[in-house]
């Protein structure tokens, strides 16, 4: 077996504009079990958008940018239906810079000897081949993009937005990358923990070769930005895929708003996409009743679907699509908002 026998179909990215979900969602909402969650949970969605000044923060976290999804991310963001992303480090540049750099993924298989694609140096998200030879070469793209700026800390928000930067200036081989379109769209996105990424192979390759002069990551500084955006926001909605750091990070902005003195509401509505059990107590970070315990997210509009994301997220994205609620919605631009601060 050779590398280019495992790497040669490559994972293609769902366009949810082309699903019809007209029957499908009002159908499942007179079922019963995850499809009436499912509906329930799209319906809730509709409602984030529905109220203008709602700002819609999406949550991101395990691999569906690297398994088909990251064109759903791409097109909520041009059509105004995020406002805020919070994911992890994997997503934003192993999966998505990654691609518009050039590189690709592909289908593969979990019936494989992982010591063979360690010798060829493909690595595996369960069924997805990655070329490892051209992760590193994303890494090194990271390090030399750190050399050339301002040796100071940097929120992953500030960073990411000269990744956008970066790759509009002539760079990127692929135009739709979720970090271009957010930088163009002015949507912040933040990585709470950046460095559990490629982009950590590349900032330790900068901190390392230049030890008295460099630039860092800042994680407490990203908290502080998005906890901004909360305070600022009239009234907030979580669409979570995943759970995590990512959930847990921007469900505490509300907290972290009452500990500067000033009393923000809740989230008022909420979704979460997960396949976490909640029985160990942890559910990648809590089920939203538990949430609001800690006073995070309102119980009125919170829906947990149990269910793997790929399959359920294109569903949702494409009724709220189709329902055309969003036309109505004006960029909200939070990095303008932040770059000022």
């Amino acid at each position: 077996m050779q590398k280019k026998d495992l790497l040669n179909e490559v994972i293609e990215h769902i366009d949810f504009k082309k699903i019809d979900t007209s029957y499908l969602i009002p159908a499942m909402s007179k079922m019963s079990f995850s499809s009436r969650d499912l509906a329930r949970a799209a319906d809730i969605y509709l409602k984030m958008l529905q109220e203008k000044e709602s700002t819609v923060f999406l949550s991101l976290a395990g691999s569906t940018s690297a398994a088909g999804c990251m064109q759903i991310y791409v097109d909520l963001v041009k059509n105004h239906m995020v406002d805020a992303v919070i994911s992890t480090g994997a997503s934003i540049v192993d999966m998505d810079f990654f691609e518009a750099l050039g590189f690709k993924h592909y289908k593969g298989t979990p019936f494989v000897d992982d010591n063979v694609l360690r010798e060829l140096h493909v690595d595996r998200i369960y069924d997805t081949f990655i070329d490892e030879d051209e992760l590193k070469e994303c890494d090194s793209v990271i390090a030399k993009l750190a050399d050339s700026l301002e040796t100071r800390p940097y929120s992953s928000r500030e960073f990411i937005r000269e990744m956008g930067k970066f790759l509009k200036n002539g760079v990127a081989k692929k135009k739709d990358s979720l970090v271009q379109v957010c930088y163009e769209e002015g949507v912040p996105i933040f990585c709470p923990a950046f460095s559990d990424s490629s982009a950590g192979f590349g900032l330790v390759y900068h901190q390392y070769h230049h030890p008295d002069k460099h630039m860092s990551i800042d994680s407490v500084k990203d908290f502080l930005e998005l906890t901004k955006i909360k305070m600022a926001a009239p009234t907030s909605g979580l669409l979570m895929i995943g759970g995590g750091v990512p959930k847990n990070f921007v469900q505490d902005t509300v907290v972290a708003a009452e500990v500067l003195g000033v009393e923000v509401p809740m989230h008022k509505y909420a979704v979460q996409i997960t396949v976490a059990d909640v029985r160990d107590g942890a559910c990648s970070s809590s089920t939203l009743k538990e949430a609001s315990s800690w006073g995070k997210v309102e119980t009125t509009y919170e829906q947990m679907v149990y269910a793997e994301a790929t399959m359920v997220l294109p569903l949702i994205a494409a009724h709220a699509y189709h329902s055309g609620v969003w036309q109505a919605r004006s960029a909200k631009r939070w990095t303008d908002y932040l770059d000022k601060k």
